[in-house]
This record gives C-alpha cells, sequence and structure tokens, in this order.
C-alpha cells in the first residue's frame, strides 16, 4: 500500500472517509452537530480540484505550502494535493500566539500561506505577503491536471513544528506510511472503525497518528472544527464509533459527560496518550472497552505503546506505564555518559528506525536554555520534550524513562 488516495478510491469510491460533525451556525448549544458526510471518491476530488487550484497558484515540486486552520476536511486535501505536486506540506497549530507563530515559518519559508479568516490575528502576525484564504483558493480558476500517483514526491512530504512553533522535523513520504502502518499492527485499526479526532490535525498524534492511519486503512475519521467534548459524546453515539485515540485531558473529559454510557456503546478501544490515572481507564473498562497507553512526539508520533486485552503489559497501579516499542520503532536506554543500558534499568530515551521523523528543518533545532524567553516566561522551551537530538541515527529524546524486568517503559 501507498499513501495514494487514489488507489484507494479505485476500490472503495462509495465508503464514507470524513464525517465532518462541525456546527454550521457559529454559536450553535453543546452537544449540536451538523453531519456533513465525504466519501472516498469525493474526497478524491476534492483532492484533485485543490491541487489543480494550487497548481494554478504557481505550487511547484519543491515549494512548502502552510496552512493555518483549525480541523477541516481541506486540511487532509491539501496534504494530499501538495503530495501530487510535490510540494511539502506544513500546517501551522491554530494554539500559537501572534508571537509564536512567526517561529516555524523561519525554518519553513513558504511558497503559500492559506488561512481560515477567523485566525485573522495569527495571519497578521506570518511574515509573507502570499496568504489566501480557504475560501480564496477554492474560488481559483485553474485547469485541469494529469496528476500522476508515481510523480516523484517532495522530501519532506510533511514538516510539523513543536508545541512552542519550533523545531521543525521533516517526514518523508516512507516515514508517514511506516507510521500508518503501525497503527494498523499495535492497535488493529482496521477498515470498519470509525475514529473520531479530539486532537488538532496540525500535530502529528492528530495528523500522522490517527487522521492519516484512519484514511490509510480506508476506515472512517470524524472530525470537529474545534474539540468540544458534549459535541464528542453526541458525534460518538450518533456515528458508532468503535476507536478513540487522544491525550489525557480529552479522553477524561469525554468519559465525564453525561451521555459517555450511550457513546461508549460502540466503542472498543482506547488509545490514550502517555502516562494516565488509573481511575481514567477504569472509566472506560467499565463499559467493557480496551485502554491502552502510548508514548509519542513531534518527532515520532508513536514509539511505545501497550498492547490489547491479553497482549497489554500490565503497568504499576499508578497507570505510569507506555508500554514496549512498537513495531519499525528500536528503543534504548543510555546513561549520562552514552553508555547504552540492558535489562531494567532508568536512562535517557532514544528512538530509531523509519517512524522517526527524517530530522529538523534548517534553522530549526530545538531551544536550550541560552535561549531567549518566550512570551510564555517560561524559557525558549514550553517543556522539557520540545528539546531532542538527532544524532547517528538516533533520536535522543532529552526525556528519562525507567524500562522494568517486564520491558515495559515508564517516564520519569
Amino acid at each position: 500500500m501507498t499513501l495514494s488516495l487514489a488507489r484507494r478510491t479505485a476500490h472503495f469510491p462509495d465508503r464514507t472517509a470524513i464525517i465532518d460533525i462541525s456546527e454550521e451556525r457559529r454559536y450553535a448549544p453543546a452537544g449540536t452537530i451538523d453531519e456533513n458526510c465525504i466519501s472516498y471518491g469525493e474526497l478524491s476530488m476534492l483532492v484533485t480540484e485543490t491541487a489543480e487550484r494550487l497548481a494554478a497558484r504557481g505550487i511547484e515540486p519543491g515549494d512548502t505550502v502552510c496552512l493555518v486552520t483549525r480541523n477541516r476536511v481541506a486540511s487532509l486535501a491539501l496534504f494530499f494535493a501538495c503530495r501530487h505536486l510535490g510540494a511539502t506540506f506544513a500546517p501551522i497549530s491554530h494554539l500559537l500566539t501572534p508571537a509564536s507563530v512567526k517561529r516555524p515559518f523561519d525554518a519553513l519559508v513558504p511558497t503559500l500561506v492559506v488561512a481560515e479568516p477567523a485566525q485573522r490575528d495569527l495571519v497578521r502576525s506570518i511574515p509573507y505577503d502570499r496568504v489566501v484564504t480557504l475560501e480564496e483558493l477554492a474560488e481559483t480558476v485553474a485547469d485541469p491536471l494529469d496528476l500522476d500517483d508515481d510523480s516523484p514526491m517532495a522530501d519532506p512530504v510533511l514538516a510539523l513544528h513543536g508545541q512552542s512553533g519550533r523545531p521543525v522535523a521533516g517526514f518523508s513520504a516512507g516515514a508517514v506510511e511506516r507510521n500508518c502502518i503501525t497503527a494498523v499492527v499495535a492497535w488493529g485499526l482496521a477498515a470498519n472503525d470509525v475514529v473520531p479526532l479530539p486532537t488538532p490535525l496540525a500535530a502529528a498524534t492528530g495528523l500522522v497518528r490517527v487522521a492519516l492511519s484512519v484514511l490509510y486503512v480506508g476506515a472512517t475519521l470524524v472530525i470537529d472544527r474545534a474539540f468540544d467534548p458534549t459535541d464528542a459524546v453526541a458525534a460518538m453515539a450518533a456515528e458508532n464509533a468503535t476507536f478513540l485515540v487522544g491525550h489525557e485531558q480529552a479522553i477524561r473529559a469525554i468519559a465525564a459527560e453525561s451521555g459517555f454510557e450511550k457513546a461508549a456503546g460502540s466503542l472498543e478501544r482506547v488509545v490514550c496518550e502517555g502516562p494516565v490515572a488509573t481511575d481514567v481507564a477504569g472509566d472506560y473498562r467499565v463499559h467493557g472497552v480496551e485502554f491502552a497507553r502510548a508514548y509519542g512526539r513531534l518527532e515520532c508520533p508513536t514509539a511505545l505503546s501497550q498492547g490489547f486485552g491479553a497482549d497489554r503489559a500490565e503497568s504499576a497501579a499508578d497507570g505510569s506505564g507506555v508500554g514496549r516499542p512498537v513495531p519499525d520503532c528500536r528503543v534504548r536506554l543510555v546513561d549520562t555518559d552514552g553508555t547504552v543500558l540492558s535489562g531494567a534499568a532508568t536512562g535517557r530515551l532514544q528512538l530509531s528506525g523509519p517512524v522517526v521523523a527524517d530530522g529538523y528543518l534548517p534553522s530549526s533545532s530545538p531551544l536550550d536554555e541560552r535561549d531567549e524567553p518566550d512570551e510564555s516566561g517560561r524559557g525558549g522551551a514550553d517543556r522539557t520534550a520540545d528539546i531532542g537530538r538527532f544524532t547517528n541515527g538516533w533520536f535522543d529524546t532529552g526525556e528519562r524513562f525507567n524500562r522494568d524486568e517486564n520491558g515495559t517503559y515508564h517516564p520519569q
């Protein structure tokens, strides 16, 4: 299999690819969802039209297209359209501030920036004048293109930034595909799954771990413009969601909703990022839902994960374990002088393999203690996990983990 959307469309054009539940009315009450179903055939046509419009605006192989928006179908259409044109797709988080949004652009130097009008404050801070709205792009007059699935792809095909706006990591098409395969093998993601997305599409865990993996296997993705637990629960019940992947805050908020019991009726599996309290896992398991913890980051969307059912490696009572290495990810611990540690040990976590990003873009190195404070007042990096290094074929996360006697990893 490849990242080709056209090949999937050829096999199942009428299968639902995306369900957009975003409210049509801006101030609709919580729990209001407006279902807009997009088939694989319709998504493929949108990708073709988007590629033609980008080409009409001068996008060529080697160019970079940035997108500043919340979760939209257009985000995924732009990714596949850029892939067709040999351009790099770089989504920019709408959660950045007018000050921090400048950071990824220092490394990306985009040819074109596409933005939704609602992000006008961020757009004003973007240091480029080639900015078009989603509506302006949709109105672009374009000639038909003969798109070839086997045409050379950009390297990187995808560029993603960290929570603070940097660093910016580049992913080859092969790295993106290997991450999709990981979701299939590690979690049993299948074509009959219906998967809500509580994570921004500008994040590695949202776009690569979930959205592209869902489309890769031919399943159905449920998106909302912005996460709201009441809307999420309503959509899960209405669409018979089977698989949920997200961070603890979203996973906990969904379980706290009054309609959760009905939403959990069809739910089979949950994957929660990072250590999570046992009461959160219990909220799902009491309804017969399998629950697993996982660990990933910008440079490697999924590195560690528990399995489900009998395959799950039991963690400590406090729920600190995040599992074992996923397929295609090599993991090791090293001590302060770089010596590789064996057996049960505590050390710095390093990652390698085809699921890891190819490296940081130039002018995008992680920040360290010498960097100037940012607007948050917490120093250059927003969190310790923003600091890492690619060296000698390994990515050094800079984070300390404990590996217990069962081979399960626990963040320290």
